[in-house]
């Protein structure tokens, strides 16, 4: 894990989306196409409104959400509605958008279907990830119903998840699909963060999910 310190958060948002948007642009020169994971929540919206300006190939970019709480798009909690507003936009507007919703009442019912998107788009090229104060990333959240399966190095691709500090249930990628990643980042922000991520590197996986994906990543940070 390698940890990069920014002067403020403007200027984090501003490099890493260059960062990002080189990254991609190397995977499409030297393959036919690219896939790019991004988390939802509020923290990454500045980071994509630069990638969605970016002049990319988008047409050979597959993006998928990390995780996606399980709401229709007409939810203000929906990440995919905020995927697309703030993301698949401008020249990014021809990208595929992998999706990891469908209308049922719950995310077994859906997981198989959902697996399938995922076909001919794996490994992730590019990976950016947040974490939570209580160490969660993606879905893979503390004291989850699913958190050990979602760990394990034979996981599938998908996996439903519901924990006390989730909300509604969700699904996620399991660590092994985020883990295998060819490029990983993690955004973080705040002082409390950064001391989460300081007591996560002591901890089991178990006990800190995002332990789990934080070997080879590049942490970005700022106050």
């Amino acid at each position: 894990m390698n940890i990069v310190e920014y002067p403020d958060r403007d200027m984090m948002m501003l490099s890493l989306a260059n960062r990002l948007t080189g990254e991609l642009a190397d995977c499409l020169r030297r393959h036919d196409s690219a896939t790019l994971c991004v988390p939802g929540g509020t923290t990454p919206g500045p980071i994509f409104d630069v990638l969605s300006e970016q002049a990319l190939d988008w047409d050979r970019v597959a993006v998928c959400l990390n995780d996606e709480r399980w709401v229709d798009e007409d939810s203000p909690r929906s990440n995919t509605a905020m995927l697309r507003k703030r993301l698949l936009v401008g020249q990014a507007a021809a990208a595929q958008l992998i999706p990891l919703y469908q209308p049922t009442d719950t995310p077994e019912e859906a997981l198989e279907t959902l697996g399938t998107g995922f076909d001919g788009h794996l490994p992730i090229s590019v990976l950016l990830l947040g974490m939570g104060a209580d160490m969660h990333t993606a879905s893979l959240f503390p004291g989850a119903d699913n958190l050990e399966a979602a760990l394990a190095g034979d996981a599938p691709i998908l996996m439903p998840m519901r924990a006390d500090g989730a909300g509604e249930p969700r699904v996620t990628l399991t660590a092994r699909v985020l883990n295998d990643a060819m490029n990983k980042h993690i955004v973080i922000t705040g002082d409390d963060k950064r001391a989460a991520l300081e007591r996560a590197q002591s901890l089991m996986p178990e006990q800190a999910p995002v332990r789990a994906v934080l070997q080879g990543a590049t942490v970005h940070w700022a106050e």
